[in-house]
């Protein structure tokens, strides 16, 4: 039998209601997190237990979950334990603290504070009643009651094991949340990494343990032996086994952990998930701030004895120490993918393959990420796909195009040794514009399709009346859809000609495709902007019309200069024309896909009478 002395009833000497709704509705995110007050209680017991009296037993944590046939919760540890005076001023502490100090509590080496992490109790029950014992003391009980008031009363029986008991009845609403269901998942949640062992009570009589090993955190050899574990646990948490498992360390904060590199491209919307474990004890999971913006492609898993938590313990505190773990941990994949480009380039190509248009988004605006990874990034060139690192060591003079069009249309003619940039993917040419702040001795140009071809060689003197002459017919035979005709000398001879029209010619004829279809009103809006743009187009020194350039270099074009057959001439330069738009990847509209049914036609019809 124990014996009570010096009970008594006193008041908090504040609207308790007040706090609970101050905990449920600005600090905590929901009644759920009673459990992990609790057992972060139950770890700093413990923990200060064994710094007390420097023995290394087993003390462990005790959950007895609410059942139908007893609706009653109990939490017990072996921890340090409180005597009267201490469960005094911790619980009534916090009843007179002021909402400053609640958001200002101090940490030192422990992970939660023990009157605001009981009062969360508050959220699922009407009376909470702790019954604590100090070694060489005499045990303490407190009950707490949601009106407002709490008793403490010193219990004479001594044969009370060191160590505190939390017991609480939940209200009908949230019964869910003690029972055995419920209290297993947050336990594994919260605290399945805690070094102190947490047993859950089971049906049986027995108990179940939670606990994990955080293998995620290991280093050295005991992390090469825990690979597969490793990976196996990153296979969980991002739903597909990682493209890499990636070692974090952040020495200035004590944080050790493993970044998950996705074996998948993000959605554009998604943001970044990182779980953070404060000793063991998981603090945030949804953690945005962790590692740099530019390690998109990562998820990572930490445990820390450094960074800090807020006073809802649901996230960090972003504060010097966050902002030198990231930098550190950035770091590290840094290094990561410097070791990759070092002795595995195949593994790094597909990285980049995977995760290139978000590195590539990254490295068009963020000056750091650029001088770090641009080098690794690929391009198309006439030439075929090249890393810009590649690029750059084979020209100091790069050449590209802002737009994909332009680009197909002059591949053909690009000499290899001199590759053209295909900058008509999103962000590539911004990338490659950054090219001459990244490297040295680096210039760029953009390609203007009337300066190439005006750059190609017009064709030897002495054939200039067959040139001339060849240019007025095909100029007449193309008139009806808007097209010049050019005569160029250039290699490769079988390319027998060229589709050329820039951004604003190609926009032109949509603009008259459109004038066609339009009210009269609309027509003549299109027309009047059509002659201001085109005048623009003239002074830009840029293409005014759509050009068909011919290849004299082309043995069918000079047998064809040759031919005084109109009907054969006539065929022959609008199939030249439809062929160098299908070369340009340019599609054909209604006109050109009659034109070409109609040559085609007449040519086998042709054939067949001779």
């Amino acid at each position: 039998m124990s014996s009570a002395v010096g009970s008594a009833t006193r008041p908090f000497q504040v609207d308790l209601h007040g706090v609970v709704d101050l905990l449920s509705r600005h600090i905590y995110s929901g009644p759920q997190v009673y459990l992990r007050e609790l057992i972060q209680n139950g770890r700093d017991a413990i923990a200060t237990r064994r710094a007390a009296e420097g023995k290394s037993g087993r003390w462990e944590i005790r959950i007895f979950p609410s059942t139908p046939a007893n609706p009653e919760f109990r939490l017990e540890d072996d921890g340090i334990g409180l005597n009267a005076d201490e469960v005094a001023q911790l619980l009534a502490t916090v009843g007179r603290s002021s909402k400053r100090d609640i958001f200002d509590l101090p940490r030192q080496d422990l992970l939660g504070q023990f009157g605001i992490g009981l009062l969360s109790c508050f959220m699922v029950a009407d009376e909470i009643e702790v019954v604590s014992r100090k070694a060489g003391e005499s045990a303490v009980q407190w009950v707490g009651s949601a009106a407002g008031t709490f008793t403490v009363t010193v219990l004479e029986d001594l044969d009370l094991p060191v160590g505190t008991s939390v017991r609480l009845r939940p209200r009908g609403d949230e019964a869910e949340l003690c029972s055995h269901k419920k209290v297993t998942e947050l336990a594994i949640r919260h605290a399945g990494y805690l070094p102190v062992p947490i047993l859950i009570a089971n049906d049986s009589g027995g108990f179940d343990t939670i606990n994990r090993a955080p293998v995620f955190a290991l280093t050295g050899d005991d992390r090469r032996d825990a690979r597969s574990e490793i990976v196996e646990l990153g296979t969980t948490l991002i739903g597909a086994r990682p493209f890499a498992a990636v070692e974090l360390g952040g020495p200035s904060t004590g944080t050790r952990g493993t970044a998950y590199i996705l074996p998948f491209a993000p959605p554009p919307s998604s943001r970044a998930a990182h779980s953070v474990y404060l000793g063991g004890m998981l603090v945030d999971d949804r953690n945005q701030d962790l590692l740099p913006e530019w390690a998109f492609f990562a998820r990572a898993v930490v445990d820390s004895t450094g960074l800090k938590p807020t006073a809802s313990r649901e996230s960090l505190v972003a504060d010097e120490s966050l902002a030198a773990t990231r930098e550190e941990l950035g770091a590290a994949l840094r290094a990561w993918i410097i070791r990759m480009a070092a002795g595995q380039p195949h593994k790094l190509a597909e990285f980049v393959s995977i995760h290139h248009l978000g590195l590539k988004s990254l490295v068009a605006h963020d000056d750091e990420l650029a001088a770090f990874l641009t080098r690794w990034l690929s391009v198309e060139t006439t030439a075929g796909r090249m890393s810009i690192q590649d690029l750059v060591a084979s020209q100091k003079h790069i050449r590209y195009t802002e737009s994909l069009e332009e680009f197909r249309q002059i591949a053909a003619i690009v000499p290899v040794e001199a590759p053209v940039v295909n900058g008509g993917y999103v962000y590539d040419a911004d990338i490659i514009r950054r090219l001459p702040f990244l490297f040295d001795g680096t210039s760029v140009e953009k390609v203007e399709l009337a300066s190439l071809l005006d750059s190609l060689a017009v064709p030897a003197l002495t054939e200039r009346a067959a040139v001339l002459e060849f240019e007025q017919r095909a100029t007449a035979v193309l008139k009806a859809f808007d097209i010049q005709v050019t005569v160029r000398s250039f290699a490769p001879g079988d390319v027998a000609a060229l589709y050329l029209a820039d951004d604003s010619v190609l926009r032109g004829m949509q603009r008259s495709s459109a004038r066609r279809v339009a009210s009269s009103l609309w027509s003549g809006v299109l027309a009047k902007a059509e002659k201001s743009l085109a005048a623009a187009a003239e002074l830009n020194n840029a293409l005014a019309k759509a050009t068909v350039c011919v290849n004299w270099e082309n043995p069918l074009v000079r047998t064809l200069a040759h031919s005084s057959d109109d009907a054969v001439f006539n065929r022959t330069i609008r199939l030249l024309y439809v062929q160098a738009m299908l070369a340009a990847h340019l599609p054909l509209g209604v006109a050109q896909r009659s034109l070409l049914t109609e040559s085609l036609g007449d040519l086998v019809q042709l054939s067949l009478t001779h």
